[in-house]
């Protein structure tokens, strides 16, 4: 077993790491950014589902804003036990 006098410096080399890492990373300031093609958005617009899904949702906008829109609790319950119990 080494014994290390008063004079030994107790140096962490992976706290250098972490320094050098942090040095590297304030001169820069970084931003994720996700950019759709316009063919992607062509396909969007033309796609049959999204167009069903929105008529879907003004429907039930249209029901929800008059009133007539209906919940029945057996079946909402009904739906999330069996999805919870997946």
């Amino acid at each position: 077993m080494k014994i290390n006098g008063p004079n030994h410096m107790n140096i962490n080399p992976y706290q250098k790491q972490l320094n050098k890492q942090r040095q590297i990373g304030k001169g820069k300031t970084s931003e994720d950014k996700v950019e759709i093609s316009s063919e992607a958005k062509k396909m969007l617009e033309t796609n049959p589902i999204v167009a069903e899904r929105k008529k879907k949702v003004d429907g039930i906008k249209q029901q929800l804003q008059s009133g007539e829109y209906n919940i029945d609790p057996e079946t909402t319950a009904k739906k999330m036990l069996e999805f919870f119990r997946k």
